[in-house]
């Protein structure tokens, strides 16, 4: 997808505009430093370009804009829950309409915060009172941080991610370090495992690692560059790749061959075992992802 091309809708700044894609609104951010896309449906990161070179967010290009689905690709806000231990499959965040709270800019790159709330129907998949922030940092490094907040008058559990897609050249020749040796294969029924310190992929991958290092590195030869992500607020790290036999009608066949996720995650097997919230508590699930030149 080609934000550039999109038709401009308003302009916020001299490096935000608001553009359209079919049935949703996008924050097209140009800046000297990078280039981004963030849509308003599901607060979802579609694309970070460091100046001169190229996208470090992996997108589908069967990926669905229509307002109500979920966008194949990305940076997906999985919230208030993390996979399919509730109904919508990771939870209403990345579904949702979200507001743009602020905006703000400098020589260093743009500052976007966008906000969702507790709503009627929120209250009908999950019946508690929130209030949530994403900020969204783009310049060198993107970093994107969670805020969630308890203003209900009870605590509430939750599990989540930012589940990012990672865009690579080539992921038979791509190494992962840094995602420790031990995690939960969801692929055997998430049997506990031990495996290399170094990760290079000839098959699915469905992992949560359950003690990832600080920073986690992809080296991808094919494009000359490393990328580093540096969670924070999580409990364990979710490597995904699903290979050529996960077919999926917003992906295509070979879709496979160019991603990997690597994303910062809450994990809970169930939502009772989720992390607790008390009232006016307030918990950062945060990603950061930069950009080296091999």
């Amino acid at each position: 997808m080609d934000l550039l091309t999109l038709p401009v809708v308003s302009t916020l700044s001299d490096h935000i505009d608001v553009v359209e894609k079919d049935d949703i609104k996008i924050l097209r951010v140009t800046h000297p430093k990078a280039s981004a896309g963030i849509s308003l449906h599901g607060a979802h990161i579609l694309s970070f370009r460091p100046a001169g070179h190229a996208d470090v967010i992996w997108m589908s290009s069967k990926a669905k804009f229509n307002g109500t689905a979920s966008i194949r690709g990305g940076i997906p806000i999985c919230w208030p829950w993390f996979g399919p231990i509730g109904s919508p499959s990771h939870g209403f965040a990345r579904i949702s309409e979200w507001t743009l709270i602020e905006h703000r800019e400098n020589d260093q790159g743009v500052v976007i915060c966008l906000g969702l709330e507790d709503s009627e129907e929120t209250q009908k998949l999950w019946p508690y009172q929130f209030s949530t922030r994403l900020y969204v940092e783009i310049g060198d490094e993107l970093n994107v941080s969670l805020e969630v907040t308890n203003t209900d008058e009870k605590p509430w559990l939750f599990s989540g991610a930012l589940h990012s897609y990672l865009n690579v050249g080539d992921i038979h020749q791509v190494e992962t370090t840094g995602m420790g040796e031990r995690y939960i294969d969801k692929l055997q029924d998430s049997k506990e495992c031990e495996g290399p310190d170094v990760l290079a992929l000839t098959g699915p991958i469905d992992r949560v690692y359950t003690q990832p290092e600080p920073i986690i590195t992809i080296h991808d030869p094919e494009l000359s560059r490393q990328i580093t992500i540096e969670n924070h607020g999580h409990n364990t790290a979710v490597l995904w790749n699903p290979w050529a036999d996960g077919h999926m009608a917003d992906m295509t066949d070979d879709g496979y061959a160019t991603m990997l996720c690597v994303e910062s995650t809450i994990y809970a097997p169930c939502i009772s075992a989720g992390h607790t919230l008390a009232p006016n508590e307030s918990h950062t699930l945060a990603t950061t992802i930069r950009l080296v030149e091999a």
